[in-house]
This record gives C-alpha cells, sequence and structure tokens, in this order.
C-alpha cells in the first residue's frame, strides 16, 4: 500500500494534511494517533471509501476508486462499528459474505476459531459488543484477502480472546497476507507489529519498528500518580528539581510522566519535591521506555480508547 502526499479535508478542517507512508507486503502495519489525527480518514480513502482530495493512494498497485470492481475481491475491511444487517443471524450473514468470494474460508472453521460457534443463531442486533467485534473480523476474513484493514479489532474484548484474535492475525501474515491495523492499545502493537507509523494532526510523525522507535534517547521513565490535582505550575516546579536532564509531560490532572536519566536518585528527588510541595503520591514507579512513552513525546497527547475521529 501507497500513500503519496495526501490531503483530505472537511470544510476548513484539514484532516490528512500531506501524509506518504507505505505498508510492506506480508506485514502487520500498525497506524496510531490520537483522536483526530486523521487515521479513520486514511484508511476510509485507502479502503475506497473516500476518494482523495490531492495526492494519491495505491492498494495492490490499484486505485481504491478508479479500480474498486478489481480490488475489493481482494481486500477485507472490518470496520470498527457496524457492517452487518441488525436482524441476520451471525452465521447467516458470515455464511452470505463467504458466498460472494469465489473461494472463501470455512465458515464453520473461522466460527470456531473466533469464538462464534455458540452465538450462530443470534440476531446481530442481541450480540454483545465483543461478539459483534469478532463477527466483524470473520467477515473482513472470509473472503481469503491479500490486505486486510482492521480497525479497532480487539475494542471490548477479554484478554483470552483477545490473544486468540491476536494470534489469528499473525497467523494472516505467516499465510502471505498484509494486515492494516488501527489500535489504541499499545500493548497490542507493540506485540504485533513489524513497522509502526505514527500519525499527528493529519501528518506521519515517526515511522519504524517497534524496538527502532523505542531504542535511544531516554530510556527510563517515572510515572508519578498523586491523590488529588497537582498544584498551579506542579510541572515547571518539578522539573527545576530535577534540572534539564528530565523532561516532565503532564497526562492528566492527577498524572505525570518523568523521562530522562531517571535512577533511584531522581525517585528520591521526586520524593522530597512531593514532600516540600505537600503533594500525596498515590504510585511511583521507574520504567524503561515503551512505545506509549514515545507516543507521548512525539504527539503530547494519550490515545483515548474507544472513541474515533
Amino acid at each position: 500500500m501507497e500513500v503519496d502526499a495526501l490531503v483530505m479535508r472537511y470544510g476548513d478542517t484539514v484532516a490528512v494534511d500531506g501524509l506518504s507512508l507505505t505498508v510492506e507486503p506480508h506485514t502487520i502495519t500498525a497506524v496510531l494517533g490520537p483522536n483526530g489525527a486523521g487515521k479513520t480518514t486514511t484508511l476510509e480513502t485507502c479502503e475506497g471509501y473516500r476518494k482523495p482530495q490531492s495526492g494519491s493512494v495505491r492498494v495492490l498497485g490499484l486505485d481504491p476508486v478508479r479500480d474498486a470492481r478489481a480490488l475489493l475481491p481482494r481486500i477485507g475491511v472490518m470496520l470498527q462499528e457496524g457492517g452487518a444487517w441488525s436482524g441476520s443471524r451471525a452465521d447467516e450473514m458470515l455464511r452470505h459474505i463467504a458466498a460472494l468470494h469465489a473461494h472463501p474460508l470455512d465458515v464453520a472453521m473461522l466460527e470456531e476459531r473466533l469464538g462464534l460457534a455458540e452465538c450462530g443463531r443470534t440476531p446481530y442486533r442481541r450480540l454483545s459488543g465483543g461478539l459483534k467485534q469478532r463477527l466483524g473480523l470473520a467477515m473482513a476474513l472470509v473472503g481469503r484477502p491479500e490486505v486486510v484493514f482492521v480497525d479497532e479489532p480487539t475494542a471490548g474484548l477479554d484478554p483470552a480472546v483477545r490473544r486468540d484474535v491476536w494470534e489469528v492475525m499473525e497467523e494472516l501474515r505467516e499465510d502471505g497476507a498484509t494486515v492494516v491495523l488501527t489500535t489504541h492499545y499499545m500493548d497490542e502493537a507493540e506485540r504485533l507489529a513489524d513497522r509502526i507509523h505514527i500519525i499527528d494532526r493529519g501528518r506521519l510523525v515517526a515511522s519504524g519498528s517497534p524496538i527502532e522507535l523505542t531504542r535511544g534517547g531516554p530510556t527510563s521513565t517515572i510515572r508519578l500518580v498523586v491523590t488529588k490535582p497537582f498544584p498551579p505550575g506542579a510541572p515547571e516546579s518539578l522539573k527545576a528539581a530535577l534540572g534539564d536532564q528530565v523532561e516532565v509531560v503532564v497526562l492528566d490532572e492527577l498524572s505525570l510522566l518523568l523521562t530522562g536519566s531517571a535512577d533511584a536518585s531522581t525517585l528520591a528527588r521526586v520524593s522530597r519535591w512531593c514532600e516540600e510541595n505537600d503533594v500525596l503520591p498515590e504510585s511511583l514507579t521507574l520504567g524503561t521506555r515503551n512505545l506509549e512513552d514515545v507516543f507521548l513525546e512525539l504527539t503530547g497527547r494519550t490515545l483515548a480508547r474507544g472513541v474515533t475521529e
């Protein structure tokens, strides 16, 4: 998949601002970004739901709008919500989608693999949110797509089913398919993705493998969570106490993220600052730099789960 200088607007709002990125074949590629970053608009353009206003998009070498007839049988799309008729039964809907393809996967096998076998007679509108997610993934996969787009595939799923979905996507890659994933779960992206694109305000801000993105720069973090909102000027005051080697990022009114040469001495200075400023910590933890830390450094914003732009 190739996105080249893509621009998409909604009225005066620029949703995608000259975005360029590529997705290599036979990989799992995660596209990450805060709400409103342009992820969904970009992928909907790649799926053929929207026509580029400027720039170009190619999927399997084809224009998703002009060559839709040739492209659609070769891709699968899992929407975050919807995609099935409310009155149809789960098994009925999946078999209907399978019948539209020349060489579909075995429906019974797919239902068993994704934990849908026992709800096949249940109307879609009566399925739980998690079961709707699993059915949406099954509908995207049943046609044996060469490229599959999955939007928040594990939102609302319990940990066991979540791991099953991860295994299915890894098996797709092993079988030669390409997976393009959006997710608000950093651990999911780190576990699955061969390559990650981080976008913010419609622009690409970083690309690389999870290891490439997390190595280098600060290697340690301290998360300070308090019992009541910080006093005015707290981030600036704490940074002054710690020195220029430590960056302080506000996560919310009750938590701060410190990145830099954080060690036991830094922890002691943070504790002393809390005592001097009448701040009561709920937790104070030292850890290593991870993908979420990188995301915060690049965008200055957290990922709000379960909400699309």
